[in-house]
């Protein structure tokens, strides 16, 4: 196993990044501070370069390489945060750097990368798969291999952002982290327990990839069969030796939130405090939220870790949520099949204040008589109340009417 980095390692990594990486801000929400009855701050990764935080520990372990191991360039594994921060650090020194992506990486982040001029290889369903080719590749090419969390250089520049969170919140009680492998965790809880000790080193991990947690547990190093969630970014099967020794030390708790949760606080953030996070961004508030950590009434931050979220995967966040807070219903219902008919139901909908997004027409599988059809409209409202009034309208009115989804 290699060392484990001292604070005297990650103020040495603050002074070799500075050149480049942001001292990102550390912003108070009032509204979820309201919420959630704890002074809550957010440190804002996701306005980092390159959209996250792990160009801190990509550029800390780039710029440490010596000159000798330039020439052979740089490879890593990565589903996408890491991979754009070996490729700045690797573009920043001219030199070649190959990066080893999974399949389903999402689009966001895979364009991301070659734009620093990286060689991108996709092969693997899981990031592990793709570790192992990423291993493969670097011993036979002789290119140095950088880990995305199990490398005490990584590890150290991490522990940057508990630097700046010390400072810019001295008061701070607990700091809340989204956990995948365990570089993040490991580095802020190394800086967070040397300099502030009584401060609470909490992790959180997607409760379909949460082998930290599990291994944490179990007192030994745990891999899961399988990874289940959308938060690519805290998708990781098994921990690092390192990271787990590290974690041991410095973690106070490790809570799981489920993908629900995570998809309800990435609306949450855009809605409410207009940020746009990842899964793995908004995990730490999915656990204040849904109550998995007593903080009640502490000063507690938490690390909005990236930003770097595929549209696709938002699109389909912002539409399940709106259909669970009601704002988006679908409902069917049954018309006379003749001329006017349509108008006359969508000019009710006006009058009660609904607004028409789609509108299908169903005639061959219609179950009323042959002389009515059924449509179905996709209608946006103002929330469950609103959608209960419409329907009740609806059939005051004398449609047959059904909800179908919201």
């Amino acid at each position: 196993m290699a060392k484990i980095p001292t604070i005297d390692d990650i103020h040495a990594a603050r002074e070799r990044i500075s050149k480049y990486a942001y001292v990102t801000p550390l912003e108070h929400s009032t509204d979820f501070s309201r919420l959630l009855g704890n002074d809550i701050s957010h440190k804002l990764e996701n306005l980092q370069l390159t959209g996250s935080f792990k160009v801190r520990g990509a550029l800390n372990a780039v710029l440490s390489l010596p000159k000798d191991q330039l020439a052979a360039g740089v490879i890593a594994a990565s589903a996408g945060n890491h991979a754009q921060g070996v490729a700045f650090g690797a573009h920043q020194l001219g030199i070649k750097a190959t990066i080893v992506m999974p399949l389903g990486t999402p689009l966001v982040k895979l364009m991301a990368v070659k734009r620093w001029g990286a060689e991108v290889i996709q092969t693997g369903e899981t990031y592990d798969e793709a570790a192992d080719c990423a291993a493969s590749m670097a011993h036979d090419t002789g290119a140095c291999l950088i880990h995305p969390f199990n490398d005490p250089k990584v590890i150290a520049g991490q522990g940057t952002i508990a630097l700046e969170i010390l400072e810019q919140k001295p008061d701070v009680d607990a700091v809340v982290v989204p956990i995948g492998g365990g570089g993040l965790i490991s580095g802020i809880g190394i800086a967070v327990k040397e300099l502030r000790p009584r401060v609470q080193v909490i992790g959180v991990q997607a409760s379909g990839a949460d082998a930290m947690a599990q291994s944490l547990g179990a007192g030994e190093i745990r891999k899961s069969p399988r990874t289940l969630t959308f938060a690519d970014g805290i998708r990781v099967a098994r921990p690092g030796d390192l990271t787990f020794a590290i974690s041991r030390k410095v973690v106070d708790q490790v809570v799981t939130v489920d993908d629900d949760e995570i998809a309800n606080a990435v609306l949450m953030m855009i809605e409410t405090d207009k940020s746009v996070v990842e899964g793995a961004g908004a995990a730490p508030l999915a656990a204040l939220i849904h109550k998995r950590v007593g903080l009640r009434g502490k000063h507690v931050v938490l690390i909005v870790s990236g930003g770097n979220i595929d549209v696709n995967i938002l699109s389909r966040i912002i539409e399940r949520g709106l259909v669970k807070t009601g704002r988006l219903i679908r409902i069917s219902v049954t018309l006379g099949d003749h001329p006017g008919a349509l108008a006359g139901i969508t000019d009710h909908l006006a009058r009660f204040g609904a607004n028409v997004l789609h509108v299908h027409h169903n005639r061959a599988f219609a179950r009323g008589r042959l002389d009515e059809t059924t449509v179905e409209f996709a209608l946006e409202t103002r929330g469950h109340e609103h959608a209960r009034e419409i329907v009740q309208g609806l059939s005051r009115a004398g449609y047959l009417c059904d909800v179908i989804a919201g």
